[in-house]
């Protein structure tokens, strides 16, 4: 074999080598390069579903950094609650500010969860969540994790997931068997333009909510037959007056998810008298999408930063 046929063959190798590992754990080569700047623990599998691993990854700030416990913050990513993967927190919308969390000394884990697809609901996904933090407080010494100051994150999908998550109630989310031991109080709540409300379609006009599909995606039926899991799945209908400290940040132009979920739960928040507050993003669509927004990524990233370390150190 000539050296030049050698070297193409060598390089056909390295390229299926990364296409093929990209197609098993979900990943874009892009994202394969991204994870490899980070201190982490990758496909840490915190629980098995009728033979399907569930996994999460976990990074971790410089060793120089590191403590005997730290810190950390559970991310719940979006796409619909049907798609998406752990790996958005790559995006935009979040990157900067894993960054700086990292930077600050706070772990941060991100996770994958059931979607609803295949008779699976929101429902499951949010017991997912549950567990998986349940998972960490189980096995905090071996993931160098405070037991106390913890909270959880996440937009879209993953930002109304990341809600229901902190405010239900754990006795009415029961998962794991092996994890009901230990029960989920997290300190804070940080979530990007999220669903608030299931039982409210009159609220959100031109969204995705005006689609029967939607329900039925999240439900698993109509919101005319699913009226209880509706409300256990609303935010604003979970929120009481000593829930954890939320900060929803939110697009004035979004389309997809209209900002009048989070200023409605603001509305209720006031009512209730729960700690809730809203950062407001100009010219942002969904995601923060658009040009010029204001405030910019580097200062809502830290402004969020601020938020979360205010409740956790």
């Amino acid at each position: 074999m000539s050296l030049c046929k050698f070297r193409i063959n060598r390089l056909l190798i390295v390229v299926f080598f990364v296409v093929f590992h990209s197609f098993i754990y979900g990943q874009k080569t892009s994202d394969l390069k991204i994870l490899e700047t980070f201190n982490y623990k990758k496909n840490v599998v915190y629980k098995v579903v009728d033979g399907v691993r569930l996994e999460m990854d976990i990074y971790y700030p410089d060793s120089s950094k590191i403590k005997k416990n730290n810190p950390w913050m559970l991310h719940v990513h979006g796409g619909g609650w049907a798609g998406g993967d752990r790996y958005k927190i790559f995006r935009k919308s979040f990157i900067t500010t894993l960054k700086s969390l990292l930077d600050n000394g706070v772990v941060c884990a991100t996770i994958e969860y059931r979607k609803t697809r295949g008779g699976s609901t929101a429902y499951e996904a949010v017991v997912d969540a549950k567990d998986a933090a349940r998972y960490l407080l189980k096995n905090a010494k071996k993931y160098k994790l405070d037991k106390k100051k913890y909270g959880i994150w996440g937009g879209s999908a993953g930002g109304h997931l990341s809600l229901v998550t902190a405010l239900g109630q754990n006795a009415e989310f029961k998962g794991d068997t092996t994890l009901t031991n230990y029960f989920s109080n997290f300190k804070c709540v940080a979530s990007y333009f999220p669903a608030t409300s299931l039982l409210n379609p009159e609220l959100v006009p031109g969204s995705l909510f005006e689609k029967q599909d939607s329900y039925n995606r999240i439900l698993g039926d109509s919101l005319k037959n699913k009226p209880k899991l509706a409300k256990l799945l609303s935010p604003t209908e979970l929120l009481k007056k000593n829930s954890p400290p939320i900060l929803l940040i939110h697009g004035e132009k979004d389309i997809v998810l209209p900002i009048i979920n989070s200023t409605y739960m603001l509305e209720v928040a006031k009512e209730k008298k729960a700690d809730v507050e809203l950062l407001t993003i100009k010219n942002a669509g969904h995601s923060f999408s658009g040009s010029n927004i204001s405030p910019s990524f580097q200062e809502l990233s830290q402004y969020v930063t601020n938020f979360i370390l205010s409740h956790l150190k």
